[in-house]
């Protein structure tokens, strides 16, 4: 388990909370295109990424894995983020905020579960609840700028109605989303290819209620002696 703080932003103001978090959850293959779908996995099939045994899927990770922090050390030079909107099932309801699943490739040719459990997932402080958004949901915008090399440019841009929504989300696992649980909700592709980056930074939009959540890292290679 570990102490999340939570800033929620309503209409109704500004407030903290402390979550405890005792369920992580990365949820994968949830595009709602199913045609591109099947591409996507055929394309990763044919660099060694191991077909997902049915989508969507839930790959479970340590609560320790996430946090707030601005700066991520992983292993060698062969991982990257992934902007997703991130669902937190706490005591006072269910809320809505950004992050990133950073994940390991090349691991990931080995295990998909193992490649995002060897990366950090940072997650925004700043949380909507999720009944101010629910109505106008694939509305929202999901985006994230990189910096490589000195350049910024945009990675992943599109609406959250390319992925499956919450609901059928939580409704795929067994149980719902229990209290204390965090699920991450998939990503859309990555412009360009998926590629290493010095920063990432994932931006949540709300262009109905004119409001934005942002969370961005550095990003530092740990070398590999042997």
């Amino acid at each position: 388990m570990v102490d999340l703080a939570l800033r929620i932003e309503s209409r109704d103001g500004v407030r903290d909370i402390t979550m405890t978090v005792k369920t992580l959850i990365v949820a994968g293959w949830t595009g709602r295109d199913k045609e591109s779908m099947e591409h996507h996995i055929a394309e990763l099939e044919a660099i060694g990424v191991k077909r997902p045994a049915h989508t969507p899927m839930y790959y479970p990770m340590s609560p320790t894995r996430i946090n707030h922090e601005t700066h991520l050390d992983a292993i060698g030079d062969a991982h990257s983020g992934e902007a997703e909107f991130v669902l937190y099932q706490t005591p006072e309801g269910l809320f809505v905020g950004v992050g990133s699943d950073h994940t390991d490739r090349e691991a990931e040719t080995i295990g998909i579960t193992l490649s995002k459990q060897l990366c950090d997932k940072p997650v925004s402080v700043t949380v909507w609840p999720y009944d101010e958004v629910a109505g106008h949901w694939d509305e929202l915008e999901i985006e994230s700028v990189v910096e490589i090399g000195g350049d910024s440019v945009t990675y992943q841009t599109g609406r959250v109605s390319a992925m499956l929504s919450p609901e059928t989300l939580i409704q795929g696992l067994p149980g719902g989303l229990p209290v204390g649980a965090v699920m991450f909700g998939g990503t859309l592709p990555a412009i360009g290819g998926v590629r290493p980056a010095d920063r990432f930074e994932a931006t949540l939009r709300d262009p109905v209620l004119g409001r934005s959540i942002s969370h961005g890292y550095t990003v530092h290679n740990l070398q590999v002696p042997g």
